[in-house]
């Protein structure tokens, strides 16, 4: 696409999350509906739901010839990245906001042809909004982000799954040791637009690709390396671990992991 056509549709994107974020924000003063997915600590609520039934309408009359892969199945079922492709997350750390009314986002990629081309990640509650491309940039809100220091593990903060640290899958405990200690949010996007900002050296986590569709984007626009735990290339229709990362981290963390 034209970087012109880009711009248009980025600015259309940033339009549609910004109204989004007035609905749930609403939508919070009101008694929420909450079930278990697939257990009791897999949430979904009413405003997931009803946020990713807007998002799907509003990409849809953007872009009527789209796939949306979505992740409370309101979009399509998506078999192949060809064409365009956009991934939703309509409310990414359910846990956070049923509970704590803070730390969530909102996410979607769009990936042209398989092409990481536009993510947004939008920290709700803080109002941050990243958003951008290879050809864009990355904006945070209305300023361009620079690309992040390549630090080393040893020289950062950590974003860590509590299960896997917990359960010390692919050696996260000794991952968590050789960093500079290791953060658990509960919400993939919110970490990532951490490595984003230079704030975390790395995220590494079990994601479906809502979660890391917009943030894969992002990442590799700053510079940053998105893989599976195993350096091996991200599936964008599986779900796996998957690391975001300096480029320096992510070499320590693979040959911890191998």
């Amino acid at each position: 696409m034209e970087k012109q056509a880009l711009q248009q549709l980025n600015q259309a994107v940033i339009a549609i999350l910004k109204t989004a974020r007035t609905h749930v924000l609403s939508a919070m003063g009101q008694t929420l509906t909450v079930a278990e997915k697939t257990s009791r600590k897999d949430l979904v609520t009413n405003v997931d739901r009803s946020n990713e039934n807007f998002l799907v309408q509003q990409i849809r009359q953007l872009d009527p010839q789209a796939q949306i892969l979505a992740e409370e199945g309101l979009g399509d079922q998506v078999t192949s990245m060809a064409g365009h492709v956009w991934i939703v997350d309509p409310i990414d750390g359910t846990m956070n906001f049923v509970h704590q009314r803070n730390h969530f986002a909102m996410m979607i990629g769009f990936y042209n042809d398989g092409i990481p081309t536009l993510g947004y990640i939008y920290d709700v509650m803080a109002d941050k909004l990243y958003a951008g491309g290879p050809t864009l940039g990355v904006m945070l809100n209305d300023q361009l982000l620079p690309k992040p220091a390549d630090t080393p593990l040893s020289g950062g903060l950590f974003g860590a799954s509590g299960p896997l640290l917990i359960q010390d899958r692919y050696h996260m405990q000794t991952i968590a040791q050789e960093s500079l200690g290791p953060r658990i949010l509960g919400s993939a996007g919110v970490q990532i637009s951490q490595v984003l900002a230079g704030e975390l050296v790395g995220y590494l986590s079990y994601l479906r690709p809502w979660d890391f569709a917009a943030g894969r984007v992002l990442a590799e626009s700053l510079g940053l390396v998105v893989s599976q735990v195993d350096g091996t290339p991200v599936n964008m229709l599986s779900s796996g671990a998957v690391l975001v990362a300096t480029k320096s981290a992510q070499r320590a963390i693979l040959t911890i992991v191998k």
